[in-house]
């Protein structure tokens, strides 16, 4: 069987022929997303391994008639035209998760970087000055956070909250009892968690019922001196909310690894792609955001996915994909 992998970097490259080349399938690699000139060189595939910039749709798969199987490196699949595919007989696998606890070991890094001023403490000791004045931190043993979303990233927050002997309270249109009983939280509605979190910190994709849960009035209903954790999508805050919630002191601090304004991002891999660097100018997002020069602010640039860990679980789990369909495992 022959395979065409497009948008592929070169490690990534060699990792799937590490892995597969006992397959005994006929592997081809490109950098290059699907264009009309690799679709001439490839359209006798049987299986085809995308990511997000190959549009797949029924035209496009017309040409490749002896195919397969559509494995892409990517949790949605809105590239490709999965109707087509179901009617020719298809298949089509993703990766429904790779990064949940990755995700969240980034919320805590940036709320102890917070919480025990971390950046403020290493610049000052680089200048050689090892004084304690102004960075007394606080513990989070006995403070209550608040996880808007207990999917599986909000599942790793809460896990990770536990082992620091924090109160943990949530709210998630889609309430996990049984979760909740074996983890020992709470749900309770949005406007109850703003008003008894110490932390917060949200873990939700973006969509019309998430899209600014923090605005202008609901800022009003924050705990005076909370400090907000977003890894999540940039538009579930307001950011002239966010803003005024630090002047006014309601908010006391931000850790951010997302922003508003920030290019469309469907999927955290694309942020790597050099197609993604070229359409979307992030440095000048971030310089020139309202939010960068405040110094209880701490934003980080969509980096919560980015580990090396994390990335290669896309790589297995789309190779487990092929040797399934396959039946590589047998």
């Amino acid at each position: 069987m022959k395979a065409s992998f497009f948008e592929v970097e070169d490690w990534e490259e060699e990792y799937f022929k590490e892995n597969l080349n006992a397959s005994g399938l006929n592997l081809k690699f490109y950098n290059s997303h699907l264009t009309q000139e690799l679709i001439e060189e490839t359209d006798d595939s049987e299986i085809l391994v995308v990511f997000i910039y190959s549009q797949l749709t029924g035209e496009v798969l017309k040409k490749f008639t002896k195919l397969k199987l559509i494995a892409t490196m990517s949790t949605g699949t809105e590239h490709i035209d999965l109707e087509y595919c179901k009617k020719n007989g298809i298949t089509v696998a993703s990766v429904p998760s790779y990064g949940e606890n990755t995700v969240a070991e980034h919320a805590f890094s940036l709320l102890l970087a917070i919480s025990r001023k971390i950046i403020e403490s290493v610049e000052r000791t680089r200048k050689g000055d090892f004084s304690l004045e102004g960075l007394r931190g606080f513990d989070l043993k006995g403070k209550t956070i608040g996880v808007v979303g207990t999917g599986k990233i909000g599942y790793h927050v809460i896990k990770i909250a536990k082992g620091f002997e924090m109160n943990i309270i949530a709210y998630d249109v889609n309430k996990n009892t049984e979760l909740a009983e074996r983890m020992g939280f709470s749900y309770v509605e949005i406007d109850e968690l703003f008003e008894k979190s110490d932390v917060i910190t949200f873990n939700v994709p973006l969509s019309p019922s998430t899209t600014h849960l923090l605005n202008m009035e609901s800022l009003q209903k924050l705990k005076k001196g909370v400090i907000i954790i977003n890894t999540s999508r940039g538009g579930v805050i307001e950011t002239n909310a966010l803003f005024e919630g630090l002047k006014k002191g309601i908010i006391q601090a931000a850790g951010l690894d997302v922003l508003e304004e920030e290019c469309f991002v469907k999927e955290e891999r694309q942020l790597l792609s050099s197609q993604f660097q070229t359409t979307c100018d992030l440095k000048t997002v971030l310089e020139e955001h309202i939010l960068l020069e405040e110094k209880n602010v701490l934003i980080t640039p969509h980096n919560a996915f980015n580990t090396k860990e994390a990335l290669q679980r896309i790589l297995d789990i789309t190779i487990q994909n092929i040797k399934n369909f396959t039946g590589l495992n047998k």
